[in-house]
């Protein structure tokens, strides 16, 4: 049965890759009940680590088991795992080119309740500004099984985003992952929609609210870094303008670097994401989106600016 839940697809694959690989290894540090790394620790006891309250120290022992031969997969809430661990992963991991994978967990603003302290809305431009260090952001469930997989098959540092909430998947199950490539999901001829993680699902209603009005491609670019600038550029010299979309800082994030793959080619562009702000608490995961801004009636919005722009 297929997972709805991006926390407990991580859990699911990473026991199915432990029991068939002896080099999987995972650490948790106080959060493994959240993370879902307890799903590991219950299948493979001997293979899971936990460090309490102590990021760095985690994604220290991460490095040496890296050495020896291992594959870690280190978890906790992303705005921990990319900032409390941000020296460790710099000067021992991304230096020196470690098999580490990191999982940044509830993020975005998907722990809704717990408000600024526990969201991690620049996670993503922290891992993405750290040399060899690779960025996915899946899509959903299915992704994230896809890319943990990829992941760990991967030589080398890599970062990995995953909500918190349940949502319905919008990829199909055991879909081919492949690392630096975007991914079309709906073609269209005005407007360019580049979307990841939970809101590529709300990219695609608004391009079917449009439908009729304004043709929209949305394209799922669940590799923030490599990010394939060739075919950012190819997707978007075709249409009137383009909109990035996502639950993070325009500053440092997707609309960044979709605009740095554009610079040269003078295309009309809108970021539809946090503007500059911390998050903050709320009753629910939608009314916090909706308090930022990032619903499906603002992605229409967008791309209405870009296609009616004279």
């Amino acid at each position: 049965m297929s997972e709805t839940n991006q926390r407990k697809a991580y859990g699911r694959t990473l026991v199915e890759m432990g029991k068939a690989d002896p080099r999987i290894v995972v650490l948790d540090a106080d959060l493994s009940g959240s993370t879902m790394g307890k799903m590991f620790e219950e299948a493979i006891p001997e293979r899971h680590f936990e460090f309490s309250i102590a990021e760095a120290n985690m994604i220290s022992a991460a490095a040496g088991l890296a050495q020896a031969g291992k594959i870690p997969f280190a978890g906790s809430f992303a705005v921990f795992a990319a900032g409390r661990a941000f020296d460790q992963i710099r000067q021992t991991i991304c230096i020196g080119k470690l098999n580490v994978k990191i999982c940044g967990s509830s993020a975005g603003l998907s722990d809704f309740g717990d408000g600024a302290t526990h969201q991690s809305v620049e996670d993503l431009a922290i891992m993405r500004a750290i040399p060899n260090m690779t960025v996915l952001c899946p899509a959903d469930a299915n992704e994230m099984a896809s890319a943990v997989r990829a992941a760990a098959a991967w030589d080398g540092p890599c970062y990995i985003r995953a909500n918190r909430n349940d949502y319905p998947n919008t990829t199909a199950p055991d879909a081919a992952f492949q690392i630096g490539m975007p991914t079309v999901l709906r073609e269209g001829t005005d407007v360019t929609v580049f979307a990841m993680g939970y809101m590529l699902n709300l990219a695609l209603e608004a391009a079917e609210q449009l439908a009729g009005h304004i043709s929209v491609r949305v394209v799922n670019v669940s590799t923030l870094k490599p990010l394939n600038a060739e075919m950012i550029r190819a997707l978007s010299a075709d249409v009137k303008g383009v909109i990035t979309v996502e639950e993070h800082s325009v500053i440092g994030g997707l609309g960044s670097a979709v605009a740095e793959a554009l610079c040269r080619s003078r295309v009309p562009m809108e970021m539809v994401g946090v503007n500059d702000s911390f998050g903050c608490s709320a009753h629910s995961y939608q009314e916090l989106l909706e308090h930022y801004g990032l619903t499906a009636e603002h992605i229409v919005q967008a791309i209405e600016s870009i296609a009616d722009a004279k």
